[in-house]
């Protein structure tokens, strides 16, 4: 299983970045997606998430009308588009695949990738 990110960089605040996420070993059509984020000295927290059917997501207070999470089946890969970004935007930011959904959540897998930093500074 491969999950890894891409995308991250310096960006003055105000602007926009786009994540990926490009998986391989598992059936990612079957998996919902989410984006979390560890800023130092926090907790990671999640930022969005997408479901494996329907394309429903749900978002973090903090990012709600600024970020958006999009998959592409196709792809095997997951999208984050980071727009009006903040410096409190500023942190690590992680991919996960947790599945298959048609099972039991207890029985589930959770996959992360390594993580990509994003840094938001004038």
């Amino acid at each position: 299983v491969q999950v890894v990110e891409s995308g991250g960089g310096l960006v003055q605040p105000g602007g926009s970045l786009r994540l990926s996420c490009a998986t391989s070993g598992f059936t990612f059509s079957n998996y919902a997606m989410s984006w979390y984020r560890q800023a130092p000295g926090k907790e990671r927290e999640m930022v969005a998430r997408i479901r494996s059917v329907g394309g429903s997501a749900v978002y973090a207070n903090s990012v709600k009308g600024r970020f958006t999470i999009s998959r592409d089946n196709a792809k095997n890969t997951v999208y984050l588009q980071m727009n009006s970004l903040k410096p409190e935007d500023t942190a690590v930011y992680y991919c996960n695949a947790r599945g298959p959904t048609f099972i039991t959540t207890i029985n589930q897998y959770d996959y992360w990738g390594q993580g990509t930093q994003v840094t938001v500074s004038s």
